[in-house]
């Protein structure tokens, strides 16, 4: 479908000095402004405002599908750049605001990430873009880029959380963000001067980060490898634009240690030394795909094979197709805890998929083609206005991903991949992964799929002990959450001790037989838990020193029927108290039946967290307490 291009020239946005320039014009009338600096200036006058775009703007319909996701950063463009700092010459260039990253300090150099997003808007002329080649656009941008570059220290590292730090993260993207920010203007032939600081920057850059013994950016152990990851990317571009035969022998090296070390056994990314689903999927795996773009080193291919194989155990199927729930108790640093079979835009998670042809399995977690037309399609028929952006809600980095395209499966053989998801291949496993002794189980029986980790826990926010049951057909029954006390699986002492919260010292059994064992403790012994997995059912028997209560986090559906054994309803979204020995939730054909032995005051709350785009799942937390030994069975029939 074609629509009319938009009459600009008629528009209430164009007037006086705001009119739209052809790029090359709009490069040239900024040479030197009246009563402002040249380039390469420390501090000039006042900038004039960018104008705000017209009520009602921008319309859907002009944006080529691929391109909707510009929409609402150009509705933010203008308050954004309409707030850096134009007074004080110490901090000027600053974009103040609090628009992106924290803390919004003058010296946090990943405040300025967003100079590729000015650079883009004033470059790229489109129908719906008022802002290409505008002079007070291309100024601001001029400015915001001075005080990016007069924060790199000495070394070309750039701080972040304090004016002398040497901070990992803010070179490495700060490499990707400049070197994309020096690839516009270079296409536009705008701001010359700065186009040769920024390659200069770039370099020291590249200097420090690519030295595999500057243990700022690679310590040993590696931590937080999609920081490296970042800088890997930014590094793949600025030298492909500024080629340098000894830094891109450094690259290939830096691959190569990011592989050997930034990548656990197990399959994930250490996040810091311990997996993290958002991290992982959301930022490593879209950096490394664009340094897959810039080097074709089939190490990052190899990398991203093993994590497919990873997600197919921790990314959980919901029978309904409406998505995955995540295994999100083992993610040390986020909460994520879902993905929509179709995510529309914005979605960080794009660029990843450029290794779909190359892993096809890797589109089992990808949108199919074909459903991502369609949420587009709807998308530019919506008549509801374009929204601005939340200051903080302003990742450039999903503009800055976007001209690298995508490579979604299509719908078949996005079906051929799910097909192959270990718990739907196969109806009997157990999988175990270990790493620095952290454990992570998975057992599939004919009746249910189970999660457990145990050991010692990356962090504070990772919850340990079982962490998800799944069953066949009534999708994710029981799904322990991450960085909660409130919404985990577990026993909770009298003390208000948890021990989902610390470290689970494991022993495993019959792995072979019909009946996998579980036995785990916390350090004191204080709580001890036995775990018996058959075909269709999961049996706890939980022994503590003290009073105690069983905790069991349930996703309900809004059609779900829910009772306990006395008779008494459980309403969905609501909470409930009862006094019985069991609950039944039944599913469609599908019957959840937990039991607890005798019959004990009860009760069942509704808690704060939903999943998928539609919210319809709750998560319900059911409470049973006890005097310090309970023997407790779900049972999925």
């Amino acid at each position: 479908m074609t629509h009319a291009r938009p009459d600009l020239g008629s528009s209430p946005f164009v007037f006086g000095r705001r009119r739209l320039l052809a790029l090359a014009a709009g490069a040239a009338a900024l040479a030197v402004l009246p009563g402002r600096r040249a380039y390469g200036a420390v501090a000039g006058g006042p900038l004039a405002d960018l104008a705000l775009l017209p009520e009602g703007a921008p319309d859907r319909r002009a944006f080529a599908p691929a391109e909707q996701r510009y929409a609402p950063y150009l509705k933010t463009l203008a308050p954004m750049v309409n707030d850096i700092e134009d007074v004080n010459p110490d901090t000027y260039g600053f974009m103040a605001g609090g628009w992106w990253r924290t803390p919004a300090a003058w010296y946090n150099a990943r405040v300025q990430e967003h100079v590729y997003t000015m650079a883009w808007f004033y470059a790229n002329a489109r129908p719906w873009n008022p802002y290409a080649g505008d002079p007070a656009l291309l100024a601001a941008l001029d400015a915001a880029l001075g005080h990016y570059l007069k924060l790199q220290h000495d070394d070309g590292s750039w701080p972040e959380y304090s004016p002398n730090e040497h901070g990992r993260a803010p070179t490495g993207f700060g490499l990707g963000y400049l070197s994309k920010t020096l690839e516009v203007l270079r296409g536009a032939g705008a701001l010359p001067e700065r186009q040769e600081q920024i390659r200069q920057a770039l370099r020291k850059a590249m200097a420090w980060f690519l030295d595999l013994e500057n243990r700022s950016v690679w310590p040993k152990p590696l931590d937080y490898a999609n920081q490296n990851t970042s800088g890997l990317a930014g590094a793949g571009l600025a030298l492909k634009l500024d080629p340098d035969p000894v830094l891109r022998q450094k690259l290939t090296d830096a691959i190569a240690a990011l592989a050997r070390e930034g990548q656990s056994p197990a399959g994930y990314f250490y996040e810091p030394r311990g997996t993290d689903m958002n991290y992982n999927f959301e930022v490593m795996l879209p950096e490394m795909a664009e340094t897959w773009h810039a080097t074709g080193d089939p190490v990052l291919v190899d990398m991203t094979r093993k994590f497919t194989d990873w997600l197919g155990y921790n990314l959980i199927r919901e029978p309904d197709g409406s998505g995955y729930i995540c295994n999100v108790a083992i993610s040390a640093r986020s909460q994520t805890r879902y993905y929509d079979d179709t995510r529309i835009d914005p979605d960080r998670t794009n660029l990843g998929s450029l290794f779909v042809p190359e892993v096809p399995e890797l589109g089992a977690f990808f949108s199919a083609r074909e459903d991502l037309a369609e949420a587009r399609a709807a998308w530019a028929a919506d008549p509801t206005p374009v929204a601005q952006l939340a200051k903080q809600d302003t990742s450039p980095r999903i503009l800055a991903h976007a001209p690298f395209g995508e490579a979604m499966p299509s719908r078949k053989a996005k079906r051929k991949a799910v097909a192959r998801l270990p718990y739907l291949k196969r109806k009997r496993f157990v999988e175990l992964r270990e790493d620095l002794g952290q454990q992570y189980l998975y057992v599939r029986r004919p009746g249910l799929y189970l999660g457990g980790h145990f050991g010692t826990r990356a962090t504070s926010y990772a919850r340990m002990g079982l962490t998800f049951l799944w069953h066949p057909e009534a999708g994710m029954v029981v799904h322990s959450l991450n960085n909660n006390n409130q919404g985990c699986w577990g026993t909770v002492l009298a003390s208000g001790a948890f021990d989902a919260n610390g470290n689970l010292a494991a022993e495993f059994s019959g792995f072979d037989d019909d009946v996998v064992g579980i036995r785990y403790r916390t350090p004191n012994s204080s709580v001890v838990t036995e775990v018996s997995v058959s075909r269709n059912s999961v049996r706890r028997v939980v022994t503590a020193t003290s009073a105690a209560t069983e905790q069991i986090p349930l996703i309900l559906h809004p059609t779900d029927v829910v009772s306990f054994t006395d008779g008494t309803p459980v309403a969905y979204g609501a909470n409930a108290t009862a006094t019985a020995n069991g609950l039944d939730l039944r599913r469609g054909r599908s019957l959840v039946s937990i039991r607890w032995g005798a019959a004990r005051a009860v009760n069942f709350r509704f808690g704060s967290s939903s999943y998928m785009r539609d919210g319809k799942r709750l998560l319900h937390v059911l409470r049973v307490p006890h005097e310090g030994a309970l023997d407790v069975t779900v049972e999925l029939a």
